[in-house]
């Protein structure tokens, strides 16, 4: 029975940009279920600003695939989640709007960049949420919250409406409390649509299903490298053990492209949001250039001033790396190491049926924190070559460090999301037994 939703959430998190009061629901199998979506996923009517104040006020006259199949599905979009500006990001710092907060511990990152959705889910305010992953950006927050995100094979889940930061690597994905509402938001939002050129006609319909005896998982030694906090390596491995215990075989396994993954995929990833966001220039999107200067002065003021410190960066790495004389340098040679990093996974894949690892090398760390570019990008280390490799990947719970989550991150073959999600099910209803 279709009906509205009224929503006024505690939001002590900053979880959302935009909140509906009243939020219009249908018929179908998720008829009233409260769902929050990343800001950087087109809605029809409601405000989407890509955390960025160069979209402050813009309303999208059309929805995302994705949220045409939530409607059809009966949920009730309740709001806009907090994010960093237009996907830049792992921690919820750099949006525009105020960073968000840890709902396990106010004064902790929640991850980014679809902090806003991890926080909302872990606060209770909904039950799950979209974000989007250009190289962690759903498994980091879940990890550093405490839910379940999933990372579906690239071309799985439509990207029509995603107002993207790299192309080639993004992908929308579900985030909930349990990997079972998991699913269930991922049989919503898998469907073909003919308007994505990148999305095979794979849809996602499946039950999870508990069982792992006779699955082979590998154990990659570099994801338990440098870098790694021994106390979060320990989870893991307990994790994985308890998957051992009900009949699961590992298979120790290197990934020697893991070492150039990180510089590939800031390459590839900067040079993509050049191109993406060179259209927010006050003529065709953001607001409208002082037209008594000229056009590079007027299109210049209005970038510096909108845009973010963050944004900013990356957009003028990746025009390096794109411009002439550097592109054979740096983007080739990315483009190159991505070949690598995704005939390693194929390989291992191929002798093993998951791969399985922490989702973050660490816990979630204090707000301000984290400061030095540098070592902001290698948070992401763990969870970027799943991106450049096309892989679904999943972040499931398994235990706290100091009182904070940890996240194992189980990874498969292409399209063999169903696989990943069953396997992450297992440990679920066994540690929740």
């Amino acid at each position: 029975m279709a009906g509205t939703l009224k929503f006024s959430p505690d939001d002590r998190c900053n979880a959302f940009i935009t909140t509906c009061a009243e939020a219009p629901f249908g018929e179908g199998v998720l008829a009233g279920t409260a769902v929050a979506v990343k800001d950087n996923i087109s809605t029809a009517g409601i405000q989407t600003t890509c955390g960025s104040k160069i979209l402050e006020g813009y309303v999208p006259p059309y929805d995302a695939h994705v949220v045409e199949l939530l409607r059809r599905a009966g949920a009730a979009i309740v709001g806009k989640t907090n994010m960093d500006e237009f996907g830049m990001g792992s921690t919820t710092e750099t949006s525009a709007f105020g960073p968000t907060k840890n709902p396990v511990d106010l004064e902790r990152v929640p991850g980014g960049s679809s902090g806003g959705s991890a926080a909302a889910v872990a606060a209770g305010l909904v039950s799950m949420a979209l974000g989007s992953d250009t190289g962690g950006s759903i498994r980091c927050p879940a990890a550093f919250t405490g839910i379940v995100g999933l990372k579906p094979t690239y071309g799985r889940v439509s990207r029509y409406g995603l107002i993207a930061c790299a192309n080639s690597l993004e992908q929308i994905g579900p985030m909930a409390r349990t990997v079972e509402d998991a699913s269930r938001l991922m049989s919503v939002i898998a469907h073909h649509d003919p308007r994505d050129v990148t999305m095979l006609d794979r849809p996602y319909d499946h039950q999870p299903v508990a069982g792992v005896r006779g699955l082979r998982i590998g154990i990659p030694e570099e994801f338990f490298g440098e870098g790694v906090d021994p106390r979060v390596a320990e989870k893991v491995r307990d994790a994985i053990g308890v998957l051992e215990g009900l009949g699961a075989e590992t298979v120790r396994v290197s990934i020697p492209g893991m070492q150039y993954a990180l510089a590939a995929y800031y390459v590839i990833c900067t040079s993509e949001a050049s191109s993406n966001l060179a259209r927010f220039d006050g003529v065709r999107y953001g607001p409208a250039v002082d037209t008594r200067k000229s056009w590079h002065e007027a299109y210049q003021d209005l970038r510096r001033e909108l845009l973010g410190a963050e944004v900013r960066r990356r957009i003028m790495l990746g025009t390096f790396a794109l411009s002439a004389g550097y592109a054979g340098d740096y983007y080739t040679k990315a483009q190159a190491a991505r070949r690598k990093i995704q005939e390693d996974f194929e390989r291992v894949l191929r002798e093993t049926d998951v791969i399985a690892g922490p989702t973050m090398p660490t816990v979630a760390f204090r707000l301000g924190e984290k400061t030095d570019p540098v070592s902001m990008y290698l948070s992401d280390i763990l969870t970027a070559p799943a991106n450049l490799a096309g892989i679904p990947a999943i972040s499931v719970p398994c235990g706290r460090v100091d009182g904070l989550p940890v996240g194992l991150q189980i990874m498969g073959r292409r399209f063999e999301d169903e696989r990943v999600i069953d396997a992450a099910y297992t440990y679920e209803q066994e540690v929740r037994a």
